[in-house]
């Protein structure tokens, strides 16, 4: 403060002014140089002091770090895939107005997850009906050629222990997706994108859709999505015409 009247004070007076100025004009090169870098020290110890103390004053517009982690918005989620068919969203009880846009995220992320299964268990009864047969055995004393060729009679055949194995797989992949999601990626309850196998090798192993653009990506998950659905219808008609005669129309025994 003191240093900063007599500079204001030393302003105010001209004749002070000229005698500093023809006293440096007056002086040796030696003396104008050192005096010249003193100023230049002063000045930079002076900037240095008012930053370190602008390091404590607060930050403006500071994005916190729940804006970093948000959720997919409920928008977003509910605008793909295109169901302009259905005229609109095809929600009849209302679900896409509960819960929050984590709880969409959620939603969107086990709906993607159950159409995959759908369309695996549809191939795979299809397959079985079919009369398409692995080689070798499915276990000691039974060969994969003496299945029964309908789905669910199929799955009796299976051991027990074949079964629980099949069920541990899948568990163990469930696991890991989470556990992945959270370790080595964005969780799609955080703002990762919902449906995204975070597995390594268990999807896409051939790398089919590496090089695709965003657009081609996108109408790849949108067709997804509808696959997987109708593909939940599908084994859902398979299940119901294996248990109740009559249940599904035209369909043959399966």
């Amino acid at each position: 403060q003191r240093a900063s009247k007599r500079f204001a004070s030393t302003l105010q007076n001209p004749k002070r002014v000229q005698l500093r100025r023809a006293t440096f004009t007056n002086t040796q090169p030696e003396s104008r140089i050192i005096t010249f870098v003193t100023m230049k020290t002063s000045a930079a110890l002076i900037l240095s002091a008012l930053s370190a103390a602008s390091a404590f004053a607060p930050a403006a517009n500071k994005a916190s770090s729940t804006a970093l982690n948000a959720c997919v918005s409920r928008e977003t989620v509910l605008s793909e895939p295109d169901t302009t068919e259905f005229g609109g969203i095809w929600d009849p009880l209302g679900l896409a107005e509960m819960g929050s846009d984590e709880t969409i995220a959620w939603y969107r992320h086990a709906e993607i997850k159950h159409g995959r299964v759908a369309m695996a268990a549809f191939v795979g009864w299809w397959a079985v009906g079919a009369g398409a047969r692995f080689p070798g055995e499915l276990s000691h004393g039974l060969d994969f050629a003496s299945i029964p060729s309908k789905g669910l009679e199929a799955w009796d055949a299976v051991p027990g222990w074949g079964k629980a194995q099949m069920l541990l797989f899948a568990g163990l992949i469930e696991l890991h997706d989470e556990l992945f999601h959270s370790i080595r990626g964005t969780h799609y309850m955080k703002g990762g994108t919902p449906g995204k196998n975070m597995v390594p090798g268990l999807y896409d192993p051939f790398g089919l859709s590496t090089g695709k653009s965003e657009d081609a990506k996108a109408r790849g998950r949108s067709s997804e999505i509808k696959n997987g659905r109708l593909a939940m219808v599908g084994i859902a008609g398979l299940w119901a015409a294996a248990t109740l005669d009559g249940s599904v129309p035209l369909q043959p025994p399966c």
